[in-house]
């Protein structure tokens, strides 16, 4: 879509907020991960999966919608010395290409989700000049089984000279997942995490998510739509999940 003033301003990992269009009892707006941002424009990538998004699907070209953005802190470009591994479930792989692109050494890439349905935008990634290795849970494409399936025995043949660093978007427990595997390998992860958000800009406090405060000593709440979506995975309290609110 369309987005002069939105598009030069996105950086990797960052989002828009979107008013539902042709939905007047839909009072919130939703975020959405922008995946490209190109000349003057942003595209979306979204699955049909309640009204909102349903309602979604009813847009003509031309239609005007209300975005507010680009919002989020975003993801950092790799270390120096470090190999990036993007890590992506379901449609995180949204949140990951705009990374990829910024990155100036190409890397690989993990994408799993339920069937061959959900893996979305392989090509796209291949030729900016990334591996992409698939899962899926039914085995309809890639390796059978969950993205971690295909990541753990990637990992223990890589040579101790590639210190892998991940940047993540996906469901909590891959995050989680990812964010395990980056302690026992003593690498950095960054993780894009998903709440529920009711205003995007830090006001109503319905977002946040427990993060480690006081050098580890304590916990603090930080909002993810402004503090976040990303975070070091370090940063994360994980034992109850971030308390959705």
């Amino acid at each position: 879509m369309a987005s002069p003033n939105i598009a030069p301003e996105v950086r990797p990992g960052q989002f828009v907020h979107l008013k539902i269009p042709s939905l007047h009892d839909a009072l919130l707006r939703r975020p959405f991960s922008v995946f490209k941002a190109d000349d003057g424009r942003v595209t979306l990538l979204y699955k049909d999966i309640g009204k909102g998004t349903h309602s979604m699907t009813c847009l003509a070209p031309g239609d005007v919608v209300s975005l507010i953005g680009p919002l989020g802190t975003p993801f950092p470009i790799h270390e120096e010395g470090s190999y990036p591994v993007l890590v992506a479930g379901g449609y995180g792989m949204a949140a990951l290409y705009l990374v990829a692109r910024a990155q100036d050494l190409r890397g690989t890439a993990f994408f799993g989700g339920a069937t061959e349905q959900d893996i979305l935008c392989v090509e796209e990634f291949e030729e900016i000049g990334w591996e992409v290795i698939v899962t899926t849970v039914d085995g309809s494409l890639g390796t059978r089984g969950l993205v971690t399936d295909a990541l753990d025995p990637w990992l223990a043949v890589q040579e101790k000279s590639r210190r892998p660093e991940f940047f993540s978007c996906g469901p909590n427990p891959m995050l989680r997942a990812v964010a395990e595997r980056a302690r026992v390998n003593g690498s950095t992860a960054w993780i894009s995490m998903d709440r529920s958000m009711a205003c995007g800009v830090g006001a109503c406090l319905t977002c946040v998510q427990k993060v480690s405060a006081n050098n580890g000593a304590g916990w603090a709440w930080a909002r993810v739509c402004t503090e976040g979506p990303v975070f070091e995975a370090k940063e994360i309290v994980w034992d109850d999940e971030g308390a959705e609110c």
